[in-house]
């Protein structure tokens, strides 16, 4: 398993759990945008932007250009595929406090 890979933010899901679509290579999938997201502005702002995702979390904003380096060296070394594939299937899923178990 590759430390992120591209997508970019298409829409903000729900901005109160800060969630968002990112599309990764034509699979969209909803991720955890709170360590991107920077105090007092719009999570609107992101739409558009490049994201690193590493399960279900996006870790960093990055420019196109790194995007689609990184996708050429990750499909090269043939990591690209089985992280989209973990996208489309859904085996990853953003972890989120509100859903965490409670400690008895």
């Amino acid at each position: 398993m590759c430390l992120g890979i591209p997508g970019r933010i298409v829409a903000i899901v729900d901005e109160d759990a800060m969630l968002a679509s990112v599309d990764v290579s034509g699979v969209r999938r909803t991720v955890d945008i709170v360590c991107v997201a920077e105090p007092g502005r719009d999570l609107g702002e992101l739409i558009g932007a490049w994201v690193l995702v590493h399960v279900g979390f996006a870790m960093s904003v990055i420019d196109e250009e790194e995007a689609a380096a990184t996708l050429k060296v990750l499909t090269e070394i043939g990591e690209a595929e089985g992280e989209i594939e973990a996208m489309r299937t859904g085996s990853v899923e953003p972890f989120h406090p509100s859903t965490a178990p409670r400690a008895q």
